[in-house]
């Protein structure tokens, strides 16, 4: 993960949300809160391959909505590979590493709009 990794577009997040700066940082202090990284772990650590695409997916989701481009491709990468019965485990890793980067720049992002 480079120096030119975007793991939040503040500009396009709030476009996303009608201009509502006040909204979207709203999403981003729920998203903040979230427990489905955690819950994509242990499906996966428990076989549960249903429920880890689920989450994958709904993570992936989250993320386009809010514009939180790195974690968007990240899970779409795990969600690929969950539909193709052949997870990687370092994709967990990496998932795990880029959702700890974009909380930081969320937590910067709510900082700096409190």
């Amino acid at each position: 993960m480079g120096d030119n990794v975007v793991y939040l577009d503040y500009a396009d997040g709030v476009k996303r949300v009608m201009n509502n700066a006040k909204l979207y940082v709203k999403l981003l202090t729920k998203f903040r809160n979230d427990t489905r990284l955690d819950n994509l772990e242990a499906a996966l650590t428990a076989g549960e391959m249903e429920t880890a695409q689920t989450e994958a997916h709904t993570i992936k989701g989250v993320a386009a909505n809010l514009s939180l481009a790195e974690l968007f491709k990240q899970s779409l990468e795990l969600e690929t590979q969950i539909k193709a019965k052949a997870v990687d485990p370092n994709q967990m890793e990496t998932l795990k590493a880029v959702f700890a980067a974009t909380i930081q720049e969320v937590e910067k992002v709510i900082a700096e709009n409190e």
